[in-house]
């Protein structure tokens, strides 16, 4: 369930991501991102996320949708990435519906994508993100678990949440998956 403005609420559910949502998914792309894209331009994560769908490194079972009254309302995916030799996943992006943004989509899609990475023995998480808005998913400072960032400037942005099956030997360098062009 998710509130409204109105303090009532209506019902939701997470379901894996299918190729027929992916128009609906850029649209949301588009509406969550249009305040950081250039005037007269998409904005990057529809791009981003175009080239992270035809890559080897998408996984379908880490791509999640949150739906209300029929429609596309959250929308969170994971990719594969590495910490040294040790497989990991790349979240991002995360996004919600304006109209839907502060009601919990985001909040449920999270929990949803953590759960299901756990289930499916991922060892950690990383995501670059609100160091106000992910601590409260347990994520934490990539170098408090020895986890180095992909680009120094990053800071305290560049986050890890640890799973299960993580051990404290898992450190490293994370590497994005390729449509990320991050090094």
């Amino acid at each position: 369930m998710i509130g409204d403005e109105a303090g009532s609420f209506v019902a939701m559910y997470i379901r894996r991501e299918t190729s027929s949502d992916r128009d609906a998914v850029y649209s949301l792309l588009g509406a969550a991102f249009a305040d950081q894209a250039l005037p007269g331009e998409s904005p990057h994560e529809i791009e981003l996320t175009r080239q992270l769908f035809a890559s080897d490194d998408y996984l379908p079972k880490l791509s999640l949708v949150a739906v209300a009254d029929g429609e596309i309302v959250g929308f969170v995916i994971g990719t594969r990435g590495w910490v040294g030799q040790v497989e990991a996943v790349g979240l991002g992006p995360l996004a919600v519906t304006p109209g839907n943004q502060r009601s919990g989509v985001g909040s449920a899609l999270m929990h949803a994508v953590i759960g299901a990475a756990d289930a499916l023995d991922v060892p950690l998480l990383a995501l670059l993100g609100s160091t106000e808005y992910y601590p409260r998913f347990g994520f934490v400072t990539s170098t408090d678990v020895g986890v180095e960032s992909p680009e120094a400037e990053w800071g305290a942005h560049f986050q890890i949440r640890t799973l299960t099956v993580h051990r404290a030997d898992q450190t490293g360098k994370f590497s994005y998956a390729a449509p990320f062009g991050i090094a």
